[in-house]
């Protein structure tokens, strides 16, 4: 048998994987990072129109249908009040591959990427995989990502850092004055900033705000997905956008793994971003109320957790043994440590499940708490 490359060997199935893998299939799974709501049905039937048409039959552009890629920029108008050219967008396989192609496009091996730790377990494994030296940094105690951290560490070998808001796995949010400082590192060191925006219309306390906004440079990427704002995880459709020149050059990656992006995929992105927003703001205000019935039912056990401020994650503090408890009496949460070395001591579970499934998961959790103090 022939080997395998050393990129791949330096990665691992995710630990979120083997704790699915473990739990009962009757078990409350809190592990997952999928919305609980369908697809609108505006969405829904302008795929379905697109397919009876004819006009998915065949490739689209590599970066995505025009008017897709017109309604993206007009969504970062509208959201950011930034105007984002249309040619600088590409329609992506999910935000998984627009982060891929921009980590490819600017990491060569050596090359260091810093990201929050614990963060999200894609931003370790695909800098593995462009031949980078993944360089995580512990957060703050409210599980906010401090810029002065990120600024300590960059080197003459850091190619680029990741901003994340709100966060997976915390729910964190960065404040306006952080999210300056993350514009003003990347444009005085000449360093790229990427950042995860997948979550931002999921912001409970204060607002969403991005790099984009703030840089003087062009070293600024954002990636984002309808996936979680519309409730879209499996139509798989995000996008990336920046420079005219870094998007030449992450095109360049997304042509050969991709050649595009899914066409039905890409008109029902399309009317989700033109269409009534209501169901955004519908799925965010019940994921409040879901946070704070999470937050009170926690507390009840006696489980620290900072109050996340978006997303619909929480990441309480927990004894040992903990995770392998609640799993035992099937409720799926997943260890902080999967999240990386300083999610240690924590477990992470998601709320984006009915508000009676949380109610009974909660209450074993506090048995589970108890079981093991």
């Amino acid at each position: 048998m022939t080997g395998f490359s050393a990129r791949v060997e330096r990665i691992s199935i995710s630990g979120i994987r083997e704790v699915f893998e473990a739990a009962g299939e009757d078990a409350i799974n809190l592990g997952l990072g999928q919305p609980d709501f369908p697809t609108p049905e505006h969405v829904r039937d302008a795929a379905v129109d697109a397919v009876e048409s004819g006009v998915v039959d065949g490739y689209t552009s590599n970066k995505g249908t025009e008017s897709l890629r017109e309604a993206i920029a007009a969504k970062h108008e509208r959201d950011q009040g930034v105007a984002v050219d249309a040619g600088d967008v590409i329609a992506t396989a999910g935000g998984s591959e627009a982060l891929h192609v921009a980590i490819e496009a600017h990491v060569d091996a050596g090359d260091e990427v810093i990201f929050p730790d614990p963060g999200f377990v894609s931003y370790d494994a695909l800098t593995k995989l462009a031949g980078g030296d993944p360089t995580p940094v512990p957060l703050r105690d409210d599980l906010t990502l401090d810029p002065e951290t990120v600024e300590e560490h960059i080197t003459d070998d850091t190619a680029a850092f990741v901003v994340n808001s709100p966060a997976n796995p915390t729910g964190a949010v960065a404040s306006e004055d952080d999210v300056r400082e993350f514009a003003r590192i990347a444009d005085e060191h000449d360093v790229l900033c990427i950042s995860d925006e997948v979550y931002e219309h999921f912001v409970f306390d204060g607002a969403h705000h991005s790099p984009m906004e703030y840089a003087e440079s062009d070293n600024v990427v954002v990636v984002n997905a309808c996936s979680k704002a519309y409730s879209m995880t499996g139509w798989r459709l995000g996008w990336v956008t920046g420079s005219t020149e870094r998007v030449d050059r992450m095109l360049r990656v997304h042509q050969y793994a991709q050649a595009c992006a899914s066409a039905p995929s890409q008109y029902a992105a399309e009317a989700a971003l033109t269409g009534p927003q209501g169901v955004v703001d519908e799925m965010r205000d019940s994921y409040e109320r879901r946070r704070d019935l999470v937050l009170d039912g926690l507390a009840d056990a006696g489980l620290e957790c900072p109050t996340p401020q978006g997303a619909f994650y929480a990441m309480p503090k927990v004894p040992d043994g903990f995770v392998d408890e609640c799993i035992d009496r099937g409720v799926v949460v997943v260890p902080g440590e999967a999240f990386g070395e300083h999610g240690e001591g924590y477990a992470r579970l998601s709320y984006a499940t009915d508000e009676e499934s949380l109610d009974d998961a909660l209450e074993i959790m506090a048995e589970a708490a108890d079981a093991v103090r």
